[in-house]
């Protein structure tokens, strides 16, 4: 595999790999998630072990990987910065307010879309609005390499 043929057949096969994941692992259902985050009231906390799970094969595999060189592009494409600012802040904070309210962040949505619900119907919506919101939005300063400041999206 090599080419632009090599990097979308790499991205289907982890994209499928990291969606059956997130089925097996119980991340796709919202209840399981709203569980998980309601510490003070019926906490469930299997999830700390798929997570767990997670970062056991990630840390070593991701510090292994930053040794060499990718295999289907010429480099890693890292933010240029590590800086955290209000955009950052107020990004992760949404992030994780719409996933406290709902159950849903993107990948498990996503990997929900073989069962779909209206809940999950109008998550999508918003999650596409919000995408096309922040498209529209002025991102500042880029670097060199086209990286915002706080994201380090091109």
């Amino acid at each position: 595999m090599n080419g632009r043929f090599g990097q979308v057949a790499a991205a289907l096969l982890c994209g499928a790999l990291f969606g059956a994941g997130l089925a097996v692992g119980g991340m796709t259902d919202p209840g399981r998630i709203l569980a998980f985050l309601d510490v003070l009231g019926a906490w469930d906390p299997t999830l700390l072990f798929v997570m767990g799970g997670a970062l056991a094969v990630t840390l070593p595999g991701y510090a292994w990987a930053m040794r060499g060189r990718p295999v289907l592009e010429a480099s890693f494409d890292l933010p240029a910065t590590r800086a955290i600012d209000a955009r950052l802040v107020g990004g992760a904070s949404l992030f994780g307010i719409g996933w406290g309210l709902v159950g849903y962040c993107p990948g498990p949505a996503v990997a929900s879309l073989w069962q779909p619900t209206t809940e999950l119907a109008v998550f999508i919506l918003m999650m596409l609005a919000g995408m096309g919101l922040q498209a529209a939005l002025p991102r500042g300063v880029e670097d060199d390499a086209g990286h915002a400041p706080a994201s380090g999206r091109n």
